[in-house]
Order: structure tokens, then C-alpha cells, then sequence
């Protein structure tokens, strides 16, 4: 498995705010479990947030907010 570093397949579900769309297709891609795209998923955000700030819709206190999983 890998630790989301280098997946981008998500890349702009991501930085859109598109939760459950970045980890469906995550799972679709690397057919993982929830749990494994979840943190494949927060891997990428990390890397994209250092990557691509300015490229994000929200700030980091608002990504998640009304997400629960």
C-alpha cells in the first residue's frame, strides 16, 4: 500500500472539498478498504497542503467541518 504521498488520482477532489468522492475514487483505484483510503486520503492532503496552499477552496480549520466518518 502506499502512504498517499504519490497518489494523485484525487488531487482535485481534495482540494475541492470533495470528500467522499477523493475516497471513492482512491478505493476504486487501489480497490483498498475505507479505513486504508482514509489515510491515504489525509496523507495526500498533508502533502498537497504544503504543495499547493493557495490551491485549496477552504482553510485547514474549515476543510472538515459537517464531515464525519
Amino acid at each position: 500500500m502506499t502512504d498517499g504521498a504519490v497518489i494523485d488520482v484525487a488531487d482535485d477532489q481534495i482540494l475541492a472539498k470533495h470528500i467522499i468522492r477523493g475516497l471513492m475514487m482512491i478505493r476504486e483505484h487501489l480497490a483498498c478498504s475505507l479505513h486504508e483510503a482514509l489515510d491515504i486520503f489525509a496523507a495526500r492532503y498533508e502533502v498537497l497542503r504544503v504543495e499547493r496552499p493557495d490551491d485549496f477552496v477552504c482553510s485547514r480549520d474549515e476543510y472538515g467541518v459537517g464531515f464525519h466518518s
